[in-house]
């Protein structure tokens, strides 16, 4: 009678512990998918002009454009930046397969920057 109220009791629990596991599956992939960021970085010029990449912080690389921020005066600092993912919904799908094909992938996108706010003169890496 024991036995089987422990084993009743532990498939309880395992089935209580599914919904978490996959509620923080869906967090990332939410935070992947956000149409707003704000991401802090080194802050470079890009291939052509008016294009600027950020590496953040997180490891994470952008490739940045913007109408209204000036972007050029930051180049070789550390900056934290305000924009929109172009694209979001597709950005977050495309990341959630590179994350379920190679968990250790950094994410990759394009930002259309807001607001530039400096950090600091030069660059950690």
């Amino acid at each position: 009678m024991k036995s089987t109220l422990a084993l009743g009791f532990l498939a309880l629990a395992s089935l209580a512990t599914v919904p978490a596991l996959s509620l923080a599956g869906q967090a990332d992939t939410h935070e992947k998918s956000d149409k707003v960021r704000t991401l802090s970085g080194c802050l470079s010029a890009g291939e052509k002009s008016g294009e600027y990449n950020l590496m953040a912080d997180d490891g994470s690389t952008w490739e940045l454009h913007s109408k209204g921020a000036n972007l050029s005066k930051h180049v070789g600092h550390t900056v934290t930046v305000d924009g929109t993912v172009w694209h979001a919904k597709m950005h977050g799908a495309k990341e959630k397969v590179k994350d379920e094909t190679n968990p250790d992938a950094n994410e990759h996108g394009h930002l259309n920057v807001t607001e530039v706010h400096h950090v600091s003169g030069s660059c950690k890496r």
